[in-house]
């Protein structure tokens, strides 16, 4: 028999909130662990409490105060029978909570575990600030109806049910401005939703969303006595999912800031300091002698390859370019245009076709004239022929994915003699490579000489090939290793007032790429100016439209030659338009202009479909979580890569298949695997430009063959003697080994530290070293 706690005395009178918990301490102190609480407003009922011998506490309670169940624990189970005020389930750390009646303002404030069932509405700022420790199983928020105004503000783990029944009508189940500063955890909600802020997405389920809803509705209907919804709320066409963008997405949406560049032409130079950059030396050391030896002031030291050249170190991929380009410049072109296998298959498609090139905006040519030509240089080694594959190691590893990042780690993983076995749930693999890209930006013809060339090296490779659960985990128990580059296929949605006339974009380019040529209006608006937003705008000019506007709330994030192609088929690109909403007539802004449009498409990002994983596995935003080595915290042998952990360009995924490659082989050697990381890159103020001279501009012609005299060489000696003509000293000595490696040393005997090396040197190999 449960003991019976009463809020008043003898007198009729309402004891103080601390005389009613002391009932409940007594009665703890003889060994009670169930509990009906008859209170009057009493705070904090079924808190921290706890049973000597671990025996689970169960609380009845009518009437309550505030913060019912308030820092509950493991092991605690309050059930009210009605309503209760602000804070219930405050900071829970493991209780379960039953609300069987509406809640009052910041429900599940700061719950940082257990379970909070409500049968009605809750109030403001609930589910502000959730959180999740790992060591813990996370929070669960489960509202039968709705929320107030500010739900889920700055919430950072855990998850959130939001049935919204009784509430179709409302303009939002979630009240107004919920998920404000939301950084983690994941809300299901079923019913309108309005006003989200930018850090979100709004999201369609996958499996194991579907999976979690499926379990864990019917506990919560049954705790609360509605049992006769559970048909109704399992349909899961009506629900969607709301989740936290992240960091590098919020940078994306959030940062109006300048550029560097900018910043310098336009604030800095105008107000002076435009000579600061010709002052190269300190002047604070002058000496009245000319020493050698220990006596110098500064001592040169030869530091080849001792920092990336800029292109290397902005390539995703890190493609030593300079390296390709000084085995052209010795006639070497066989293993020039071989070498680049060693870092990507897709040299011709990607570097060649579809890249961006960051490496051209960060080349050190371009402040002279222009860019080395990348794309032709890629465009070398199309035809190349596969390397030879190490022995077989006997090691087998599973890839999930067949796009370039998939496609790069079975690549290297062969390269290295391991038995490489690509799942690809399309019925050919290139992923969104393939699928995505326009044709009038890649030829066909690239891509398949270099699937081809992939399958040649013995890659084993299964199409149609979806993985869940279960195959998953058979490939575990068949392989050695697993990489996960399954890449993100889910396209996000934001909900404004008429979303679901939204297009989605990646669905709109998968199938013009299928060939299915989907019906455009003679008016479209692409919502999103980046790559991805310009391939859509592309598409829909191959598609017969008339006129295409992109949109963006700031500055265009595609790259330059993006969109010109855009721009030189009649695109244009405004910003920043914020969408108001959506209906017949086109896009409604917030500052109140129409852009009219027969067709309106989305295409600002896209998620994974990591169902087949256990959600212990990913991270709050449903991403893999990984460590610097890119392997699954609580997976070990498991790696994931490209979008799954991160979104990326395709380089990005090409680069991260061939570490997780490096990885994997270290791992399956029996050693712990360390996180790679890049030389520095060389200053530009280290270089020479001076000495080399520019090309007419009106004259020059991109390509391959005249790059081989254009490139600096930065960081890297191309053994030109210079600094050994120049030294006035005669201290530097050119020293080769039987192998031809060469290396330029300074005799410490003769050198006066003038420093006339560092000056001439035009890749920047020579640096003077300050004497303390």
């Amino acid at each position: 028999m449960a003991a019976q706690i009463i809020g008043f005395d003898n007198n009729n009178q309402r004891l103080s909130t601390q005389h009613l918990l002391q009932q409940i301490y007594a009665a703890l102190g003889q060994g009670e662990t169930e509990f009906e609480v008859l209170a009057s407003g009493h705070h904090v009922i079924g808190g921290p409490l706890w049973s000597a011998d671990g025996a689970p506490l169960r609380f009845t309670v009518k009437n309550p105060g505030q913060r019912v169940g308030a820092f509950g624990l493991a092991g605690t189970t309050i059930v009210v029978e009605g309503s209760t005020p602000a804070d219930a389930g405050w900071l829970n750390a493991g209780a379960e909570l039953i609300i069987k009646g509406d809640s009052g303002d910041t429900t599940a404030h700061c719950a940082a575990s257990g379970k909070i069932y409500v049968a009605g509405r809750v109030g403001t700022r609930s589910g502000s600030l959730m959180k999740h420790d790992p060591a813990f199983p996370p929070p669960e928020f489960w509202v039968f109806k709705n929320t107030g105004s500010f739900s889920f503000e700055f919430m950072g783990g855990g998850t959130s049910v939001i049935c919204g029944i009784g509430c179709e009508e409302d303009p939002s189940v979630l009240g107004d401005r919920s998920c404000v500063g939301m950084v983690g955890g994941t809300i299901y909600v079923r019913g309108p939703v309005a006003n989200l802020p930018d850090e979100v997405w709004l999201l369609d389920l996958d499996d194991a969303d579907r999976e979690f809803l499926r379990a864990g509705m019917p506990v919560f209907l049954n705790a609360i006595d509605r049992s006769d919804y559970l048909d109704r709320l399992t349909d899961f066409s009506q629900w969607q999912k709301i989740t936290a963008k992240t960091y590098e997405e919020r940078q994306r949406y959030h940062s109006m800031r300048p550029s560097m560049r900018e910043f310098r032409l336009n604030k800095w130079v105008p107000d002076g300091g435009i000579f600061g950059g010709l002052l190269t030396d300190d002047y604070d050391q002058i000496s009245g002698l000319v020493n050698a030896g220990d006596d110098r002031l500064k001592i040169p030291h030869w530091r080849n390859k001792a920092f990336c050249a800029p292109c290397e170190s902005a390539c995703p991929s890190s493609i030593p370019t300079q390296d390709r380009i000084a085995l052209l410049r010795q006639g070497n072109h066989k293993e020039a245009i071989e070498l680049v296998l060693q870092y990507s298959p897709f040299p011709g498609s990607v570097c060649g076709e579809v890249c961006p090139n960051p490496c051209m905006d960060a080349c050190t040519r371009q402040l002279i004239d222009h860019a080395v030509a990348m794309p032709h240089l890629g465009r070398l080694s199309l035809e190349a022929q596969s390397p030879e594959p190490a022995p077989d190691t006997g090691k087998k590893v599973a890839i999930i994915g067949g796009g370039p990042g998939g496609l790069s780690a079975a690549w290297q993983l062969r390269l290295k003699g391991h038995q490489a076995t690509v799942f690809e749930a399309d019925d050919e693999v290139g992923g969104k490579l393939r699928q995505v890209i326009p044709k009038e930006r890649m030829p066909e013809t690239s891509l398949h000489l270099e699937i081809a060339r992939i399958k040649q090296l013995g890659i084993s490779i299964h199409t149609g090939s979806s993985v869940d659960a279960p195959i998953f985990a058979q490939l575990q128990q068949e392989h050695d290793a697993i990489v996960i580059a399954s890449g993100a296929h889910n396209p996000v949605v934001i909900p404004f007032p008429g979303h679901e006339r939204l297009v989605k974009g990646l669905d709109f380019l998968k199938a013009i790429n299928r060939g299915e040529n989907p019906a455009v209006g003679e008016r479209v608006v692409v919502i999103g100016a980046g790559n991805a937003g310009m391939d859509t705008g592309l598409g829909a000019y191959a598609m017969g439209a008339k006129k295409v506007t992109a949109i963006d709330i700031q500055r265009p994030a595609a790259y330059k030659k993006e969109i010109d192609h855009f721009e030189t088929l009649g695109g244009t690109i405004e910003w920043p338009v914020f969408t108001a909403k959506i209906d017949e007539q086109g896009v409604h802004t917030k500052d109140g202009r129409l852009i009219a449009a027969d067709m309106v498409i989305i295409a600002i990002g896209e998620r994974p479909d990591l169902s087949y994983l256990s959600r212990d596995w990913l991270d709050e935003r449903g991403m893999a979580l990984v460590d610097d080595c890119g392997q699954l915290v609580k997976a070990p042998g498991v790696f994931a890569i490209g979008d799954t952990v991160k979104p990326g360009l395709l380089t990005h995924a090409i680069g991260q298949g061939r570490d997780a490659a490096d990885y994997i082989d270290t791992w399956l050697r029996g050693e712990t695997p360390v996180a790679k990381k890049k030389a520095p890159a060389i200053a530009v103020e280290c270089m020479s430009k001076e000495l080399y001279r520019p090309q007419n501009r009106g004259r020059f012609k991109a390509g391959a063959a005249g790059e081989r005299s254009r490139c600096m060489s930065c960081g890297s000696c191309r053994d030109c003697t210079m600094c050994l003509e120049a030294c006035p000293e005669g201290a530097i000595r050119r020293v080769e080994d039987e192998s031809g490696k060469f290396e330029y040393v300074s005799d410490s005997q003769y050198c006066i530290g003038c420093g006339i090396c560092a000056g001439i040197c035009p890749c920047g190999i020579w640096g003077m070293e300050q004497v303390v």
